[in-house]
């Protein structure tokens, strides 16, 4: 037998070890931790210059080769992975490729090219200028956001005066989180004039595009040809329905809607020179109008999606990530799963306050002997304040994710009801606390 592939994955763990257990001759592949998990994911600030330094000796001792670096989180994981492939000579996409879909401004002109039906109305605004309206060329209401996060922190919806200063107020206090080590990664970039002075500092400005229903294609390109081999629905809630709820697989959406969005995400990948590499791509599609809405492209296979193709594909989409990885073509299973549907629910507080209660032993083990295909992972603790947590959105707290499989929505939905007795998480609001 072939001596196994080597494949560095940035921050891996135990539970993402088990996805990756459930690919297409896995054997065929050895995975290696790139990072730990805190040094990649969670740290208190993002040194991205140390980050590769480390990365980077960490690849050259390795005593083995070196056949793929991969990463399914967010920035700046994202971004240092083509770094590293440049540098290694590795398969997948360069920096400038990356950029093109993940700097929320350079994205919006590139994609205001190929599919500008798809593009709100959209302006780059330097919330540390005296006067931030200066460029702002929209009307309220709109999405006020980072160029770069994740988790849509620091993401406003502003509808007056009053929002918009509050907005301003809560970006300048938080925005160097991600900024900062954005514009590092950007040093690394040969940017054009346009996007060189619109730097991590900066925001974007956005039009109202999210009445619709939202979904999530995962594709990937070789040798120049995309592919979507899923479509995941997004369902929000909460203020602004700008909370996640759950995502769900497969789509529910009509077969000639996808095929819509399958043609614009062609469109846009292809223009952006992004190659051998997966991608994730948000829609919206507003129903009584049939128009189509583009939100955002992400450089990475979605990690959350992954039990979801696992348990109706029969095999997490990782594969295609480690796949692509080592140059090889993907070969992805379709529908061979333990169950036609499955979905991650999202278990959120949408008040602060101190976090009473969390499921104790008895009732994890509880849900999984209900419930066995379940996968439960807890963000909180008891005693916990809510505002302590890091990369939340603007308007909620994420509690839990716990991933269900079932044979129709009616019994998902069910399931999850019955999940949500069971844990029995309880919060103190603040103002009932007083």
């Amino acid at each position: 037998m072939a001596s196994p592939y080597n494949v560095f994955i940035f921050g891996l763990d135990d539970f993402h070890r088990a996805q990756l257990a459930t690919i297409d001759q896995s054997d065929r592949f050895n995975f290696e931790q790139l990072l730990a998990h805190d040094e990649a994911i969670h740290p208190e600030q993002f040194p991205v210059d140390e980050m590769l330094a480390k990365s980077q000796r960490v690849l050259q001792q390795y005593s083995g080769s070196v056949d793929a670096v991969c990463t399914y989180w967010d920035f700046p994981t994202s971004t240092l992975v083509p770094i590293l492939r440049e540098q290694f000579h590795l398969a997948g996409a360069d920096l400038s490729a990356v950029l093109k879909l993940e700097h929320k401004y350079w994205a919006r002109l590139e994609q205001q090219a190929v599919v500008p039906s798809l593009i709100p109305e959209f302006c780059a605004i330097d919330p540390f200028a005296d006067d931030p309206r200066e460029t702002l060329t929209l009307d309220y209401p709109f999405w006020l956001k980072p160029i770069k996060a994740h988790s849509s922190y620091l993401g406003f919806k502003i509808h007056n005066d009053r929002e918009w200063a509050h907005a301003i107020e809560q970006t300048r206090a938080g925005i160097a989180q991600f900024a900062k080590p954005f514009n590092e990664v950007l040093e690394f970039a040969d940017l054009p004039e346009s996007i060189a002075s619109i730097g991590g500092y900066h925001c974007i400005a956005e039009g109202i595009i999210s009445a619709g229903q939202q979904c999530t294609l995962e594709g990937y390109v070789h040798q120049g040809e995309v592919v979507v081999y899923g479509v995941v629905d997004s369902v929000r809630g909460g203020r602004h329905r700008s909370s996640f709820q759950r995502y769900q697989y497969p789509s529910m959406l009509p077969a000639r809607v996808q095929a819509r969005m399958i043609e614009a995400a062609t469109q846009v990948i292809q223009h952006a020179g992004y190659q051998n590499a997966p991608f994730n791509m948000e829609f919206f599609w507003h129903r009584s109008r049939d128009t189509l809405a583009l939100l955002e492209v992400n450089a990475r296979c979605s990690k959350s999606h992954s039990p979801l193709f696992h348990l109706v594909d029969g095999a997490s989409h990782l594969q295609v990530m480690v796949n692509l990885g080592v140059g090889l073509a993907p070969a992805f299973p379709a529908r061979q799963g333990q169950y036609p549907m499955a979905a991650k629910f999202m278990l959120r507080e949408f008040q602060p306050g101190v976090v009473s209660r969390v499921p104790n032993a008895d009732d994890i083990a509880k849900l999984y002997a209900q419930f066995p295909e379940a996968q439960l992972h807890v963000h909180v603790q008891a005693g916990q304040d809510l505002s302590a947590l890091r990369f939340q959105d603007s308007y909620s707290f994420g509690l839990a994710d716990l991933f269900l499989g079932a044979d129709s929505q009616r019994e998902l939905l069910d399931k999850y009801a019955q999940a949500q007795a069971i844990l029995g998480f309880e919060v103190a609001h603040y103002s009932s606390a007083a």
